[in-house]
């Protein structure tokens, strides 16, 4: 049986019609709304808090300039979790493994900070491409060296998302294939695999949420030094 472990990374089409946007509307669709009633129910609260608590803490090292941003990059942190959780479920898409998709959300976010700086505080933001201090000769190959670095960073959080995504999915993947083979040759050593293969969906569960979570973070860190 001739099987590529990568087919899964392919976008799901329906009479040749791409299925990416329906993929990433659903995840919109689960989120509770708010309502006019006096008491909200328990899944509404929950979500209040957690918004609340993760809002506060993205938002206390960077002044208020920068507290505008709070409702874009909550929205974005619960947007990529919700796809990366939605993505372990059997016979599902993940979106966040495109790095088509993780560069259109990471380019233009980053672009935006760096515009933020340039028009708030030009001075400071170019005073980053050259430290205090840096001898003469120095200074040329520094600009050009913190210049790369600076386009750099959109590149990295893209790739890092994926890579992340990708490789676990690929190892669960390549484990459960490995529970059905030796089911029938050796149980024991099949239930001692698909043990692992458990704790491994644990693992990526947790990867999902943090990798969601360090994205949106590193966005913050890039607004913190321009705003």
């Amino acid at each position: 049986m001739n099987l590529s472990f990568f087919d899964q990374f392919m976008s799901p089409t329906t009479f040749g019609i791409p299925l990416m946007g329906l993929a990433l509307l659903l995840p919109w669709l689960l989120f509770p709304k708010t309502s006019n009633h006096w008491l909200n129910n328990r899944l509404s609260t929950t979500q209040a808090w957690f918004f609340g608590t993760f809002t506060k803490q993205l938002m206390l090292p960077i002044n208020s300039k920068g507290h505008s941003w709070s409702l874009l990059l909550a929205s974005l942190m619960m947007f990529l979790i919700t796809l990366n959780l939605l993505g372990l479920l059997p016979y599902t898409f993940t979106p966040t493994t495109q790095l088509s998709l993780n560069l259109g959300l990471a380019v233009p976010l980053w672009l935006a900070t760096v515009l933020t700086g340039l028009r708030n505080q030009t001075t400071h933001a170019l005073g980053h491409m050259l430290p205090e201090g840096t001898p003469t000769p120095l200074i040329p190959v520094l600009i050009i060296i913190e210049t790369i670095s600076l386009f750099i960073r959109p590149l990295a959080l893209g790739v890092r998302l994926t890579a992340n995504l990708t490789a676990g999915h690929l190892l669960i993947q390549l484990i459960s294939t490995a529970v059905l083979v030796l089911m029938p040759m050796m149980p024991t050593i099949s239930m001692l695999t698909m043990m692992a293969l458990f704790l491994l969906t644990l693992l990526e569960i947790a990867v999902a949420m943090i990798q969601a979570y360090v994205f949106v973070l590193l966005l913050s860190l890039y607004l913190q030094e321009n705003v």
